[in-house]
């Protein structure tokens, strides 16, 4: 009998033995194994050790209309930092870009209005000018989130737009009266933080604020809880260092947030625990101050820095950065305000520029 014409439950269990080395050479040996192991299910074990290969830390896939052969392939190189790196806009007068990423659409804000880029899927570069624009603010937009039917965005003329991306509407949500430096919208409600030391929270039912928590501080950072609850539960860590604000957090899953700011360090907490005390914590080598992160819901993390536009990417099971670009020159320094990724790109964005890596390179390690 041939290895390929066992039952399949049995050659599954065989498979399963094997590291992508072994599976890449197997795949070469004929037609119908080539066939088999070009399965995901095949590959799905590898991929959830990897990183950023789509598969979240609840066994969610992301990505599933890529190869998950594709992905590994893909996935080595980020462990390896091996990439193309690209300047795809340059701007002179020196902005606060922020980003998103959604399917093949870049959306990004410059100065007053957010522009919507269509990316184009093999080479992962932007069309030249934007299909769509964004405008209402009269000063510079800090923050946009986007929802499945409307794109938000907070400025720092104090005001938030609500701006339909089906049709002509436009609502603007008035009650800071310095600049919105954060909001985070899910379903029905927004929740903007500001420079007036408060945090609101908002419905699109309504022009005015639903709720207002005053804060000691500026507010720097915001985010909605997947379980949706706006109940306050407690105060995150002690013993901060004066100055050790947050600038970003992530919701991994409702009782895990990440969170980076400018103390340098990366912390994981969870909120079933003691509050006091964060469960992880990753610190920047170089003592620069952490603008923005994104995680792939698994082992990656990807930081932007506040000097000479150094990316840094983490694997939450190591204590010390994995790899690090630094985008800008020498001579011109600027932090990273943004990053986003997908499976095969990361884009950042810095003061001047902003900036592309491409990790679809060829390894020899999967064939």
């Amino acid at each position: 009998m041939l290895l390929f014409q066992l039952p399949e439950d049995v050659l599954f269990h065989i498979l399963s033995y094997l590291d992508f080395r072994s599976l890449g050479r197997l795949s070469q040996a004929c037609r119908a194994m080539c066939r088999f192991v070009n399965r995901d299910t095949v590959w799905r074990k590898i991929a959830k050790a990897l990183l950023n290969t789509g598969i979240t830390g609840n066994g969610t896939d992301i990505y599933p209309h890529i190869p998950l052969k594709d992905r590994v392939k893909i996935a080595l190189n980020w462990r390896e930092g091996s990439c193309k790196r690209a300047a795809l806009l340059k701007w002179k007068t020196k902005l606060l870009p922020w980003l998103q990423l959604e399917g093949n659409v870049l959306f990004l804000a410059q100065d007053a209005t957010i522009g919507a880029y269509h990316v184009h899927k093999d080479s992962g570069r932007l069309q030249r000018c934007p299909f769509q624009i964004y405008s209402g603010h009269s000063g510079d937009v800090c923050r946009f989130v986007l929802t499945d039917s409307y794109l938000i965005s907070g400025g720092s003329d104090g005001k938030i737009l609500v701006q339909s991306r089906t049709r002509n509407m436009l609502m603007m949500l008035s009650g800071h009266n310095q600049e919105v430096n954060c909001l985070d919208s899910k379903d029905v409600l927004i929740i903007s933080g500001s420079r007036d030391r408060t945090a609101r929270i908002w419905t699109l039912n309504s022009s005015f604020p639903r709720d207002t928590i005053p804060m000691y501080d500026r507010v720097w950072s915001v985010t909605i809880s997947p379980s949706l609850s706006l109940q306050c539960v407690c105060s995150l860590g002690s013993e901060f260092r004066r100055g050790a604000g947050v600038l970003d957090m992530v919701f991994e899953s409702p009782f895990q947030l990440l969170t980076c700011g400018y103390d340098t360090f990366i912390r994981l907490w969870d909120l079933r625990l003691n509050p006091r005390k964060c469960v992880l914590e990753w610190e920047e080598p170089h003592d620069s101050a952490l603008y923005c992160m994104q995680t792939d819901g698994s082992h990656m993390i990807a930081s932007g820095s506040s000097y000479y536009g150094v990316v840094r990417l983490w694997d939450k099971r190591q204590t010390e950065c994995l790899q690090f670009f630094q985008l800008s020159s020498d001579l011109v320094s600027s932090p990273v305000y943004c990053l986003r990724f997908n499976c095969s790109h990361l884009y950042a964005a810095l003061a001047t520029s902003l900036h592309a890596l491409d990790f679809r390179q060829s390894p020899n390690h999967v064939r």
